[in-house]
């Protein structure tokens, strides 16, 4: 009852910050609760009559006045702290290719234009201090960067173009709009035209440009592997291990004799292993029998990475400084040696392996009715694909058919309870390529994420969900340990209040009353936009919405699940805080003292960060494939739908690769376009033709740049 309380005053919480931030937007308008109703949406009696309760605790709380009946308006005194509020914030730089920037403030709220003039040498994802203009009415948040407090990156990818005396870097990525000068001194045996990995060394206060050497050549731009190398260097992945690392790891053995006795022992329960088709590391298997009681008893059994890779080891070691495996669109970029990852703790079938378990005995609806954790050994009796176990949900048939249903019955009811609580269902479409020989794309399509996914999936958050809370839930009297925690924080007021007057202009809505009431709407509304042209710019900017979720030791639960703890135990072989989650819970299980949550604050922040840069390096090569895919079929004709509007034209994605490309308004002959940037749409000024957000077209390809990695369309006319 206490716990449903605290959700409830964190709803209201969350609602009231939304509140505040239509009237801080407003500061010198007043509003009644129909018209914060209408501009959020609501249109329920309860939520109403909740967002009046709100609007009378904010007046009773000093933040409103009520000016006349039912008519509120910010308190003078808070119109004085806004006035007042300070002239300095710190944040992130999220660079544009032009020169300009914005910076996201580490306070939340709406993100600081920063013009190029005031950029002062800061890069992209440097951490920086911002002095705040003072604002103008109508105007964006404008500010200029005084202080660079964290050079987060200093070594890009590019194109060398040499002259007799020097040469310049033209990097790649987009977000690094200078040029980096390289004296001839620093130039090495790197040729002109060729891919290279530059450093920046110094950057001179009145040059344009910053001052760099060559540290690596990489070879001929747009041969499919020194494209695929220079997305792993450009977020600096490495791309091989030292020698050192492959051979501790080839030293260790995979016996298991020594581990039995210590051990509980589950090589005679049924135990299968689903993944990708192409996967080669598997860290998770599940087994299945049913008790004298008439109980399932499910176990969720992980790859013991712990046992073998020991603390403070050079391969241990390494595997900190990766974080995490990446995944490009053609090969995987492991976190540990082959030797380790593919070998002697993937769980292969029929070979006895050494495991981690959370085993959890459930009654027919899926409850919790006993849990155990510890050290297991197994012996997987089958290897399926994803492809194979969905065949058999479908049509009931196959081997262990009989098993699998049952963990395909209880993980479908495990799934709907989690979004009857509240658990946003954010639907993200996987492009995958067939590539030849070559490495070049032959086919592109979408991966789907079916029951056969779900069922991995939602036994996976069970463990990941209770072991969090073994270790946070400690026995009343007793402080919890430190833990490492995967966190998700609430969405910002201020950025949800500007996604609901987004969608309210497109035709949609989303209920924000309530966690529930916000996790039903978003989950609507992603139903609601699938297969039209808005869904994506509508799920990008959802998701930026949102909070991103991080590692940390201070656990603040998971808004996107809805739940109070949650980790990551299930993944050892390719994500470092899982390994981090094992060696913790295997201490406290055995009565040992919390460890320091410094050390293991950092360690999570480390992992956080080399997880963004994983995700970034993934998208990178999956944007390359979708341009290249596309080079030899300039002039034919592709379905689209239009994903974005602008000042320079329209945005269509083609229906078949999920390619992104502009078509200008100079191309469009048949009248002069303007952009009506408040109903995204441009529209005809002679003719009145317009063409929206989600409309259907058709897309001629008129031109494919590899090396911007951007592509120009055609409309072609249907009449």
């Amino acid at each position: 009852m206490a716990q449903k309380r605290k959700k409830q005053r964190k709803s209201r919480g969350a609602l009231a910050g939304i509140i505040m931030s239509i009237y801080a937007d407003n500061p010198f308008r007043a509003y009644n609760y129909k018209q914060i109703s209408n501009l959020l949406g609501i249109k329920d009696k309860a939520s109403r009559d909740l967002l009046m309760t709100i609007l009378g605790e904010l007046t009773l709380a000093g933040e409103l006045n009520e000016i006349k009946p039912g008519k509120y308006m910010l308190n003078a005194e808070r119109l004085q702290d806004l006035a007042n509020k300070k002239k300095y914030v710190s944040g992130r730089v999220d660079m544009k290719s032009t020169g300009k920037a914005y910076v996201v403030s580490d306070e939340g709220g709406e993100d600081i234009f920063i013009a190029a003039n005031n950029v002062n040498h800061a890069l992209n994802d440097d951490q920086v201090k911002v002095f705040i203009f003072p604002k103008r009415k109508s105007h964006k948040t404008e500010g200029q960067i005084v202080e660079i407090l964290e050079r987060r990156k200093d070594t890009y990818v590019g194109i060398l173009e040499m002259t007799k005396n020097f040469g310049f870097v033209i990097p790649d990525n987009k977000a690094m709009p200078y040029d980096i000068f390289i004296p001839k001194s620093q130039i090495g045996d790197a040729q002109n035209g060729q891919k290279v990995l530059a450093r920046i060394t110094e950057w001179p206060e009145h040059s344009n440009n910053p001052f760099g050497e060559i540290v690596e050549t990489i070879g001929k731009p747009g041969e499919h592997n020194v494209e695929m190398k220079s997305i792993l260097a450009e977020y600096n992945f490495p791309l091989s291990f030292p020698k050192q690392v492959e051979k501790e790891a080839e030293s260790i053995k995979a016996g298991i004799e020594q581990e039995l006795k210590k051990r509980k022992d589950f090589r005679d329960v049924w135990t299968i292993t689903i993944d990708p088709a192409d996967a080669k590391d598997f860290d998770d298997a599940l087994s299945l029998r049913q008790g004298k009681d008439g109980l399932w008893e499910v176990g969720v059994h992980i790859a013991d990475v712990s046992h073998y890779v020991n603390t403070g080891s050079l391969t241990e070691i390494e595997a900190f400084n990766r974080g995490t495996s990446v995944y490009l669109v053609d090969r995987v970029v492991p976190m540990l040696p082959e030797k380790l990852s593919n070998d002697v703790c993937s769980l292969r079938p029929n070979e006895e392996k050494l495991t981690f378990s959370a085993v959890f005995k459930m009654n027919e609806n899926a409850e919790v009715v006993g849990q155990w954790f510890g050290k297991t050994v197994i012996l997987s009796d089958r290897r399926f694909a994803y492809e194979e176990a969905q065949e058999i949900i479908e049509t009931g048939d196959g081997e262990f058919a009989d098993k699998i249903l049952v963990l395909h019955q209880l993980a479908t009811t495990l799934r709907d309870r989690r979004f009857k609580n509240g658990s946003i269902n954010f639907i993200s479409e996987e492009v995958k390529f067939k590539l030849d020989e070559n490495g070049k794309p032959i086919e592109t399509y979408i991966k789907e994420q079916k029951e056969a996914n779900h069922l991995v999936e939602e036994f996976m958050l069970l463990a990941n969900k209770k072991v969090a809370e073994l270790i946070g839930k400690p026995e009343e009297g007793k402080k919890a340990k430190t833990f490492v925690y995967r966190v998700h924080d609430e969405p910002n007021p201020e950025k949800l209040n500007t996604f609901v007057q987004f969608l309210k202009k497109l035709g949609y809505s989303l209920n924000v009353s309530s966690h529930q009431s916000l996790a039903r709407s978003y989950n609507k509304l992603f139903q609601s936009v699938h297969g039209k042209g808005e869904e994506h710019m509508i799920e990008t900017i959802a998701i930026r919405t949102m909070a991103k979720a991080y590692y940390s030791t201070d656990n603040i639960g998971h808004y996107g699940l809805s739940f109070p703890l949650y980790t990551h135990f299930t993944s050892p072989i390719r994500r470092y805080p899982d390994l981090m989650v094992h060696r913790l819970l295997e201490r406290y299980l055995e009565g040992g003292s919390s460890v320091g949550k410094d050390d293991t604050e950092a360690k999570c922040k480390h992992a956080s960060e080399m997880e963004r840069k994983a995700i970034e390096a993934e998208r990178a090569s999956v944007k390359y494939k979708q341009i290249e895919y596309l080079l030899d079929k300039k002039g034919q004709v592709f379905d689209g739908l239009i994903s974005g509007v602008s000042k320079w034209g329209i945005f269509v994605e083609i229906t078949e690769s999920k390619s992104e490309g502009l078509i200008r308004f100079s191309d469009l002959k048949d009248d002069y376009y303007f952009f009506d940037e408040d109903n995204y749409r441009i529209k005809g000024r002679q003719f009145g033709y317009i063409y929206r957000l989600g409309d259907k077209v058709k897309v001629v390809v008129k031109d494919v740049d590899m090396e911007k990695k951007q592509l120009d369309l055609g409309l072609v006319d249907e009449s």
